[in-house]
């Protein structure tokens, strides 16, 4: 049976859950903080572990924004088949939340409306919009704005499918390495392996969704996950950048069926506020 859904109640949710999720880091990536300060044997690093901590409290408790950079929005939106929106367009509804949860969230407006020409849009707008068509009536909606500290040390590799393996994990470790201090770590790490040039990338910027405890299903991908964190949180790099055990939170590898003449693979790196929230209608 068909479903309606009007244009509003998706910019109302939008605008609620742009602002929660500046104001409110999730509760598997405070864990993972909270259980990488207590493990953190460096004197320095265990400091500013505590001071990510209490900067947390204090984002919460007062409601203001956990960063400074509140990010580029980016939403993932599936629709059931079986819904029809009312209203107006959808990509219309979802920018109109964007851009009243900036204004009364008193979230910095980041978004240039031409990236040479470089003029602000003033209200955080366009979104990034993602949207996939899935079974059923309801609408999920993820929302993810993202920080370009972290952003701008990503990277695509389009490897040869010689490389394999061993080929993905250097291309890793490499990007950690060149990012050093820049993103703000200890940071969450999602790779996407396979696909296209585009699809790669997608890929890496869905995994940084995943929980912090999620464990990649396929056995081979879960073993790279866990021996990518071991090495990347062995090259001393450390939180702020300034030394210590705790250089990355989580390494979440997504993959996708690829073209037999290439390994196309994405490195999407997120700082410790690794900001995402959902919600069904």
């Amino acid at each position: 049976m068909i479903r309606e859904i009007h244009s509003d109640e998706i910019k109302n949710i939008v605008k609620a859950m742009l602002i929660d999720v500046n104001y409110i880091l999730s509760k598997d990536v405070c864990a993972a903080l909270d259980e990488a300060a207590e493990q953190e044997s460096d004197g320095l690093g265990r400091h500013i572990m505590q001071q990510l901590q209490e900067n947390l409290q204090v984002a919460q408790k007062d409601r203001i924004p956990i960063c400074q950079d509140t990010g580029m929005a980016v939403v993932f939106i599936e629709v059931g088949q079986d819904v029809h929106i009312v209203g107006d367009l959808l990509e219309d509804a979802i920018n109109e939340g964007v851009r009243q949860g900036y204004k009364e969230g008193y979230l910095r407006k980041s978004v240039v409306g031409d990236p040479l020409l470089r003029e602000n849009t003033k209200d955080n707008t366009p979104a990034v919009i993602h949207c996939s068509i899935v079974k059923g009536n309801k609408i999920k909606i993820t929302v993810a704005p993202k920080g370009f500290g972290s952003e701008n040390v990503s990277k695509v590799f389009m490897l040869k499918p010689s490389d394999g393996l061993e080929g993905v994990m250097a291309a890793v470790l490499e990007t950690v390495k060149e990012a050093g201090p820049n993103p703000c770590p200890p940071i969450v790490v999602g790779v996407g392996i396979g696909g296209t040039f585009e699809k790669c990338a997608l890929l890496a910027k869905e995994a940084l969704l995943r929980d912090m405890d999620d464990i990649s299903p396929l056995p081979h991908l879960a073993e790279m996950e866990k021996a990518l964190l071991k090495e990347i949180n062995s090259l001393g790099i450390g939180p702020g950048g300034l030394s210590g055990k705790t250089t990355a939170l989580a390494v979440k590898i997504n993959s996708f069926p690829t073209h037999i003449a290439g390994l196309p693979m994405g490195v999407n790196i997120c700082c410790h506020v690794n900001r995402h929230k959902t919600t069904i209608l």
